[in-house]
């Protein structure tokens, strides 16, 4: 039975993209998986969690916690080396720390934007918007433990999203001035290669084939009568539903697969809720 789905994420539009039967499966059926995504297991959902827990890190940073107070959180060796990296990144103590005479820029954490998206409403959560001047910088922390390409990156429905729907409804954070794609640079920050950031700046041609793709996506979603099973067999290794499709049982090197999958759940951490992370 499925089961009728209002909003589209970054999330659920790449699952789409990679795979219609995981997205039917996923969104519309509402599925529990039923097999386990990556091996090993344990040590994968260890990694997944300190990664959550290394956002709440950064989010009462930018609120105003001390930094001491914050580390004190950091109680395991991966959240240690993360938050040291973090504290210790140039680019990112500037947004916290400014030059006698200038302006602080105007800091958004975990800030959550929507926007009509055909028959849905499209959602982002950010990690941290930062405005600096006529610049405005999403900041998304990204606990992987391979660097990936930017060439991958470019090209991920994140990217492509963060950076349209900022656009499309931004305009209330920014004093209630529109947001010109031009001033857009999207940065993925990652803790375990902090010298390493992926920049990506935003051009008018960009947003509007971005927009005009969402629209596209959104409106082949509602029309859609099947969800075909992707042609691309290698993707069913971290797919948590292969065994709906008779794809395999075992599961894929958990390394490989968090550049592949990206838990929904992420989206919606309610930083209140999460308790101390005991390993």
């Amino acid at each position: 039975m499925s089961i009728q789905l209002n909003t589209l994420s970054q999330s659920s539009l790449q699952d789409y993209n990679d795979c219609p039967r995981r997205f039917e499966l996923r969104y519309l059926q509402q599925l529990a998986y039923p097999a386990i995504e990556t091996e090993p297991a344990l040590e994968n959902e260890k990694h997944l969690k300190e990664g959550e827990y290394f956002h709440r890190l950064a989010q009462q940073h930018f609120i105003g916690i001390p930094a001491e107070q914050v580390s004190k959180l950091a109680n395991t060796d991966n959240l240690q080396r993360w938050w040291d990296n973090f504290t210790n990144a140039t680019d990112l103590s500037s947004l916290t720390s400014s030059p006698k005479g200038k302006d602080l820029p105007g800091l958004k954490t975990e800030i959550t934007l929507s926007a009509p998206l055909g028959k849905f409403r499209l959602v982002a959560k950010y990690d941290l918007i930062a405005f600096g001047g006529e610049k405005i910088y999403i900041y998304d922390w990204k606990t992987y433990r391979k660097r990936p390409k930017n060439e991958w990156l470019a090209v991920r429905w994140q990217t492509r999203v963060y950076r349209a729907l900022l656009v499309q409804a931004g305009a209330h954070l920014n004093g209630g001035k529109s947001i010109q794609p031009e001033q857009i640079e999207m940065i993925y920050w990652f803790p375990d290669f902090p010298n390493d950031p992926a920049r990506f700046d935003y051009k008018a041609d960009q947003f509007k084939r971005d927009w005009d793709a969402l629209t596209k996506l959104a409106d082949e979603i509602t029309t859609a009568s099947s969800f075909p099973k992707t042609d691309e067999v290698s993707k069913c290794s971290y797919c948590p539903y292969r065994s709906y499709c008779n794809r395999g049982i075992r599961a894929g090197d958990a390394l490989d697969a968090e550049l592949e999958t990206e838990a929904e759940e992420l989206f919606d951490i309610n930083f209140e809720q999460i308790g101390e992370i005991e390993f």
